[in-house]
């Protein structure tokens, strides 16, 4: 039985692992039920690739560091704030459940079922009202995007610009085309009106807006969103 989000695609985890494993290994039965489960060995290597692997749910196995694993909750969710962290953590090492640094605190021994049990309510909740990309959570019912932890909302035409981006996600898109289908024009004899919007859309999903990341500018063509 392959385990899905909401959205239909294959729930994903990136697993925080030292060189102490936990016992019993979890991984395998993870992957047996269907999860993707992807191993790093540090939290500086969790947050190279969180990015690209665009995870669901991260689990530290503080046990298998020999620590608590509150450093390492609290750095991943400094710089990925609002993406769900399991910490489990060594009974010599106890963690209080009310610590914020995880959204889960499971203390081993456990069994496999309850790990499932207890990553599954940490899924995404997804609808046809909601699209992903990357790091964007565009909410189109609630008007709203999310990007590294920022929520902005967003005007209709921001909104039909953003969708027409992602659906375009890695290509790039022309101006011309652009102003075309969000304005519903074929006039495109001024698009410095289309200029303003995109500036606008890097407020609200760019880390720096001055320095854009996600969308990009391709000079005397158009813009390409690189998520």
């Amino acid at each position: 039985m392959v385990t899905k989000t909401s959205m239909d695609k294959t729930a994903k985890i990136l697993w925080v692992e030292g060189r102490w494993k936990s016992n019993p290994d979890f991984i395998p039965n993870l992957r047996k039920k269907g999860f993707a489960v992807e191993i790093v060995s540090s939290g500086k290597e969790a947050l190279a690739q969180v990015g690209n692997k665009e995870p669901d749910v991260i689990v530290v196995d503080a046990a298998s560091f020999h620590s608590s694993g509150k450093r390492i909750c609290r750095t991943l969710r400094e710089q990925v704030n609002g993406m769900p962290i399991m910490l489990i953590s060594d009974p010599e090492r106890p963690v209080a459940n009310d610590d914020d640094c995880a959204n889960v605190i499971l203390e081993l021994p456990f069994t496999s079922r309850k790990l499932v049990n207890r990553i599954n309510p940490l899924l995404p909740i997804e609808s046809k009202k909601i699209t992903k990309a990357g790091p964007i959570r565009l909410d189109t019912k609630r008007k709203q995007v999310t990007c590294f932890g920022k929520k902005t909302t967003l005007t209709p035409r921001l909104i039909r610009l953003l969708r027409m981006l992602i659906k375009h996600k890695g290509e790039v898109v022309e101006r011309e085309e652009l102003f075309k289908k969000v304005w519903a024009t074929n006039y495109t004899g001024d698009t410095r009106t289309l200029d303003v919007h995109i500036s606008w859309l890097r407020q609200a999903i760019e880390k720096d807006p001055r320095k854009p990341e996600l969308l990009k500018t391709i000079r005397g063509v158009g813009y390409r969103l690189d998520v």
